[in-house]
């Protein structure tokens, strides 16, 4: 297994690397050079290729094989990255991004989409059912690696990195990924797509796979809760005294390596035999914990006198936050894991377009829970709004009971 993990651990930390780039490293290039807070927040709109996963998963379902898509996807992610170190370096002032640009990052971001659909297929079609744990594992934590790293530890690394310099190194790692999905050995296996097997894909079909229609709906509502609360309650420590320096660094630093962690810990329990829905009960128990505790300090912290400030508070009310972040990798690759098993489930012609359902209703869910926690918490106020989060948490606890025996 470790053979096969191996490239998967190298391809998905490459995959990783656009989302690094455009969440992190660009806002603040952009900033630095002057451009306005309005026009960084516009830069979101250049990930709207990855919702249209769906409309090409089913030619990496029946044209060639996941390799070769891979392969192409990744070369071509390169040369877009060698394009852009040509372009002259973000300009200064408010005019936003040159036109060039914002075209060539649209096109990088239409090449990481289909390059996600691409791996997440091979991954299916390479990995056998008990290997899905391992493999979802390395899927989340060098994803997460690889946006850490173009999101700001190139920057930090080279505190003097040039634009031309940036992407010279992207498109030379893109090259390389490329090279190694290509002639990885154990990759060449992968049969290739057959003519007779091409056959129209309608959402019917998908839907008969079974599990399907519970997994949508699972993994569209398991986050909303979590990501709601992990959005606001950062922020309203802040309003209750933190220090915006130490919340800035266990809100970044210290989270992301309790997620890392989480995410570890979920494959190592899979790997040594652990049942899927089981594991999954007990982490959105312990999750749902978490959050009561959280709503609870927050009620405590409206009484009168109570303050955070340097003190015993306020390392439980961070502590808290590592504790979400590392409970919510470890959900985040069991749920993975449940999706993958699911799609293995189709036939092997719909099994790119299946898990890009599944993942674009993941992402849909997410997204979501984000964009309305500050309008909640604004109409309702935050304690009301995180009771609200509890009760969304519950009731994906509920609905495993539910969850069909062919997810195990």
């Amino acid at each position: 297994m470790r053979t096969k993990l191996l490239p998967l651990a190298g391809l998905y930390l490459v995959q990783g690397l656009p989302y690094g780039l455009q969440s992190g490293l660009l806002p603040l290039l952009m900033r630095a050079r002057g451009l306005s807070l309005a026009r960084v927040g516009l830069t979101k709109g250049l990930y709207t290729p990855w919702l249209f996963k769906l409309a090409w998963a089913p030619l990496i379902d029946r044209r060639g094989s996941p390799r070769a898509w891979l392969a192409l996807s990744t070369a071509a992610l390169g040369l877009v990255c060698a394009l852009l170190a040509a372009l002259p370096p973000l300009p200064s002032g408010q005019g936003g991004l040159p036109a060039a640009m914002v075209g060539l990052l649209l096109l990088l971001n239409l090449g990481a989409a289909v390059q996600d659909v691409a791996l997440d297929t091979l991954t299916m079609q390479f990995l056998e059912p008990a290997e899905l744990g391992p493999g979802n594992t390395v899927q989340v934590v060098a994803y997460k690696l690889g946006s850490a790293v173009a999101g700001g530890g190139l920057l930090a690394l080279f505190p003097n990195l040039s634009w031309p310099l940036l992407f010279l190194l992207l498109a030379a790692t893109y090259w390389l990924a490329a090279a190694l999905a290509w002639a990885a050995p154990d990759l060449q296996q992968l049969p290739w797509s057959q003519p007779s097997e091409h056959t129209p894909c309608h959402l019917q079909d998908l839907l008969a796979v079974p599990g399907t229609l519970w997994t949508a709906g699972f993994v569209l509502t398991y986050k909303l809760g979590e990501q709601g609360a992990s959005s606001l309650f950062p922020l309203l420590l802040l309003d209750h005294g933190a220090s915006a320096s130490e919340l800035g660094l266990w809100s970044g630093l210290g989270t992301m390596v309790c997620s890392i962690a989480g995410s570890s810990l979920g494959g190592a329990l899979l790997t040594r035999h652990w049942k899927l829905l089981p594991l999954l009960r007990l982490v959105l128990q312990l999750r749902l914990g978490g959050l009561a505790c959280q709503t609870a300090l927050l009620f405590y912290l409206d009484t009168s006198g109570a303050s955070l400030g340097p003190s015993t508070m306020l390392r439980v009310a961070l502590l808290s936050l590592c504790l979400q972040h590392f409970l919510g990798g470890l959900v985040t690759t069991t749920t993975f894991t449940m999706m993958m098993h699911c799609s293995q489930l189709a036939p092997r012609t719909l099994q790119a377009t299946h898990y890009s359902l599944m993942a674009t209703l993941e992402l849909l869910g997410k997204l979501l829970s984000g964009t309305l926690a500050g309008v909640l918490a604004d109409s309702l106020g935050p304690n009301p709004c995180f009771g609200v989060f509890l009760v969304l948490s519950a009731l994906t606890l509920l609905d495993l009971d539910l969850a069909p025996s062919t997810l195990g």
